[in-house]
């Protein structure tokens, strides 16, 4: 199972993990953090899409993404 994390107080809504998912499984909402700023999001569906590549959090100049593949018991 995998599962991709966006840490809402340090996502800036640059929007550089949209252009970096190679299955264009992110985007920008219309929810904004405290700050202001637009977030970016995945959805139920495509979380089950999301391969894990990590393409978004290596992109993300603010380490706002962490993706994880959890282990089945």
């Amino acid at each position: 199972m995998k599962k991709l994390v966006i840490n809402e107080d340090f996502c800036k809504g640059c929007g550089l993990c949209v252009i970096a998912c190679p299955l264009e499984l992110i985007t920008l909402g219309k929810k904004v953090n405290k700050q202001g700023y637009p977030l970016a999001q995945i959805s139920d569906a495509n979380q089950v899409k999301c391969t894990a590549c990590s393409a978004c959090a290596r992109m993300c100049p603010d380490g706002a993404i962490s993706v994880y593949q959890l282990k089945k018991d």
